[in-house]
């Protein structure tokens, strides 16, 4: 125990030999001092960038938490220490791109999506909620809806929206009058909620019913494109990304909800850089536009909600759009 406290200590003074000597010697990479604080937050807290990747190396969790809710990425980023950002960005990058593919050589996609599916959903006027109080959507999205729509509007022409929740985003679509607009939604109850409003009667509008999955047969070409589902995982959206190519026009703009890890500012950072490399992979170049929201979050907005989604003070609106238009 004394071993791992001092690991600590070096740890927050830089002492990069005496680190490196007592993890030689047997001290706890994983050790939580008496603050909840392990060796790699004290050194990112510190900027000792050496130490950092040393702890890294020697298998300190990157993703750990502190009681506070923060982990070693978060300590380095609110202190403006770039050097040890960067190498526990990396790092974090890194491990989330093996574990992704561990996950999709595993085929571990789960069932949550159709858990949803198969729930009752209940509509009031600023939510949409899950059979356990969980916020499919709620009106405090609004501007956001708002600035994804004038995003993947911006060309004109036909548009896909896959995920209708409360209409925000399809709603705002309207504004910009396309040639054809198409919505794709899973959920029975949204769906019929759609019909009884009216939805299914627009003339430019025509409503797909299904998991995107399984309608992508009856999708055509889009020149803009938004994807925002509920109950799914990252792979899900690692897959839609997959069939970018086929359903966006050359010229087209994508966007999706990015609420990637929207608890932990630094996981976020984290998968906003990794979806933007998978992007890049596939011809692919990602604007992240920074929307303040911390205005529209008051703690009434989550009153009977029972897990908050989002608690960052600003959302990174992604414009994607093909390298070759963007040269």
């Amino acid at each position: 125990m004394a071993e791992d406290d001092q690991l600590c200590e070096a740890a927050a003074k830089g002492e990069a030999e005496k680190v490196q000597s007592l993890v030689a010697s047997g001290a706890d990479v994983t050790y939580f001092n008496e603050d909840g604080l392990t060796p790699l937050m004290l050194a990112a807290k510190h900027g000792h960038a050496d130490v950092v990747k040393s702890l890294l190396d020697a298998g300190a969790p990157w993703n750990a938490l502190s009681p506070s809710n923060l982990s070693a990425g978060d300590f380095a980023m609110d202190s403006a220490h770039q050097d040890a950002f960067d190498i526990l960005l990396n790092a974090g990058i890194q491990a989330e791109l093996i574990l992704g593919t561990i996950a999709r050589k595993e085929n571990k996609v789960g069932d949550l999506d159709g858990e949803y599916l198969q729930d009752r959903v209940s509509f009031s006027e600023d939510k949409l909620m899950d059979a356990e109080s969980k916020a499919v959507m709620m009106a405090w999205e609004k501007p956001l809806m708002e600035a994804h729509a004038k995003a993947i509007c911006s060309r004109g022409g036909h548009i896909l929206n896959i995920g209708f929740g409360m209409g925000l985003v399809d709603t705002s679509i309207q504004q910009y009058g396309p040639v054809t607009h198409t919505i794709v939604e899973a959920h029975p109850e949204v769906y019929d909620r759609m019909r009884a409003s009216g939805w299914t009667q627009k003339e430019n509008v025509k409503v797909v019913f299904g998991r995107w999955q399984d309608v992508l047969p009856q999708l055509e070409s889009y020149d803009g494109i938004f994807f925002d589902t509920y109950g799914e995982y990252y792979d899900d959206l690692r897959e839609f990304h997959q069939h970018l190519p086929t359903l966006l026009k050359p010229g087209g703009i994508y966007s999706f909800f990015n609420g990637l890890c929207g608890g932990n500012a630094f996981f976020h950072v984290v998968y906003c850089q990794l979806v933007s490399l998978e992007l890049e992979s596939l011809g692919y170049t990602t604007q992240l536009i920074p929307l303040p929201v911390k205005d529209c979050l008051g703690d009434e907005v989550w009153k009977g909600v029972k897990h908050k989604y989002w608690q960052l003070d600003t959302y990174y609106l992604p414009v994607c759009e093909s390298s070759e238009d963007s040269e």
